[in-house]
C-alpha cells in the first residue's frame, strides 16, 4: 500500500478540497447520518467516527463504503477533507457505524497509482452523488486522465 503523504490544510495552495454547500452540510449530511445511525444503509453508507486533530473531539461524517473483492475502501471525492486529515493523524484508526454496529478499523492510504481501479468503481457507483467533484473525469476516462486526477482524491483500504 505505501506511506501516508504529509497532509496539507485545505486552505493551503495546491491542496484539492471542495467544500460542501449549505444544503449538503445542513440537510443531506444530517439526513444520511440519521438514516445510517438508524441502521439504514443507502448504497453502502456509513457514519465515519474520527477524532479531531486539535480538539480531540469525536466527529461523525457520512461516507460511502465501497467493497471490491472483499476489501472495503473509503474514498474522499471532495479531496483533502477534515476526515482525511484526522484519519491520517490518527494513524488510520477510525470507527464505521451502521445502526448499533460499530466496526473498529484501521485505514491504510492507497497510493494514487494503485487507487485508479477503486476510484473508477467508486465513481461508477456514486457518480450521481459525487461526479461533480471529479472535474470531468468519468468511470470511462483514460488511464492518463485518471493518473492526473487520482492524487486529488485520497483512497483508504479498511482492515
Amino acid at each position: 500500500m505505501g506511506t501516508t503523504p504529509t497532509p496539507q490544510p485545505p486552505d493551503q495552495p495546491g491542496t484539492h478540497y471542495k467544500r460542501p454547500d449549505w444544503f449538503t452540510r445542513n440537510v443531506m449530511n444530517k439526513l444520511m447520518s440519521g438514516l445510517t445511525r438508524l441502521g439504514v444503509s443507502v448504497r453502502g453508507s456509513r457514519v465515519l467516527e474520527h477524532r479531531g486533530r486539535a480538539s480531540g473531539k469525536l466527529h461523525h461524517t457520512p461516507v460511502n463504503l465501497l467493497t471490491i473483492g472483499g476489501t472495503q475502501y473509503l474514498v474522499a471525492p471532495r479531496g483533502e477533507t477534515q476526515w482525511v486529515r484526522n484519519v491520517r493523524n490518527a494513524d488510520g484508526h477510525l470507527v464505521l457505524i451502521l445502526g448499533r454496529r460499530r466496526q473498529i478499523s484501521t485505514a491504510t492510504e492507497v497510493p494514487p497509482s494503485e487507487a485508479i481501479p477503486v476510484l473508477r468503481a467508486y465513481l461508477r457507483k456514486w457518480k450521481f452523488e459525487t461526479g461533480m467533484f471529479f472535474d470531468g473525469v468519468t468511470p470511462d476516462s483514460t488511464d492518463a486522465e485518471w493518473a492526473e486526477a487520482a492524487p486529488r482524491h485520497p483512497v483508504f483500504a479498511i482492515s
